[in-house]
């Protein structure tokens, strides 16, 4: 089951460091790079991954989660819900701690195999409007 407790939540929030943002983009219109840079703002060391650029937001950009080579504490996913399984296998791969699944984006068999291998999972929520209500 994805977690929904908002103190879960908070203490995945205030104890996470390092968030990869997988589908990250530095078109103004996408989310994923609007929480992207709000993220890095407030502190986190922000990771961009996404095959299609080198640079985001003036960081440097991962084709995927196995290049970027350090530890990871959420992994933000900003890709369609079809889309999610080969990020949960890297995902996994790599260590992660957290699965965090933007809204709209819900895919019950990704959910499972995150959970299956020991990740914390939360689906369909955004992380901005979570940071915002349970961090500031």
């Amino acid at each position: 089951m994805p977690i929904e407790d908002d103190k879960t939540i908070e203490t995945i929030l205030r104890g996470a460091r390092t968030i990869a943002v997988v589908g990250a983009s530095p078109k103004p219109w996408r989310d994923s790079g609007t929480i992207a840079s709000f993220l890095a703002a407030r502190g986190y060391t922000v990771i961009p991954v996404n095959p299609a650029y080198q640079d985001v937001l003036g960081m440097k950009c991962y084709p995927d989660l196995v290049s970027i080579g350090s530890p990871v504490d959420i992994v933000d996913i900003f890709r369609n819900p079809d889309e999610v399984l080969p990020v949960i296998d890297e995902a996994i791969a790599i260590g992660a701690k957290t699965v965090w699944m933007q809204l709209g984006v819900v895919n019950a068999e990704a959910a499972k195999k995150a959970e299956q291998a020991g990740l914390q999972l939360i689906m369909d929520r955004c992380i901005a409007v979570d940071y915002r209500r349970l961090v500031r």
